[in-house]
């Protein structure tokens, strides 16, 4: 399993609107090619103006041939082109995780931690 981590640094006091746009015209598009995210959030404390969100697939093949369904998607590059055009985004960082099986560690360790 694969998680995609990303992170958007945002325009101070975008955030709100930010999110709003994707809620309204980007989320349910999205979700329908990705499956709902594994987490989906703003930043509270530390670095401000940042959402973060994660999606988990099976493997590279699952992300390349979800992510290639929504790119498309007519309603998500419609999304795209307006949310570009608010010029909230200062930066985007992407990160490609693997989860950790603690089952598999436990049984290879003879069932130790």
């Amino acid at each position: 399993m694969i998680i995609e981590l990303r992170t958007y640094t945002l325009r101070i006091a975008t955030t709100r609107d930010f999110v709003a746009r994707y809620a309204a015209e980007g989320r349910d598009v999205q979700v329908e090619h990705l499956g709902e995210p594994a987490l989906y959030a703003v930043s509270d404390i530390g670095e401000q103006n940042q959402v973060v969100h994660a999606w988990r697939y099976r493997d590279f093949a699952d992300r390349d041939a979800r992510r290639a369904a929504l790119e498309a998607d007519p309603r998500w590059l419609a999304y795209k082109r307006r949310s570009l055009a608010d010029d909230h985004v200062q930066q985007q960082t992407t990160a490609i995780l693997r989860e950790v099986d603690f089952a598999a560690l436990v049984a290879a360790s003879g069932g130790k931690a």
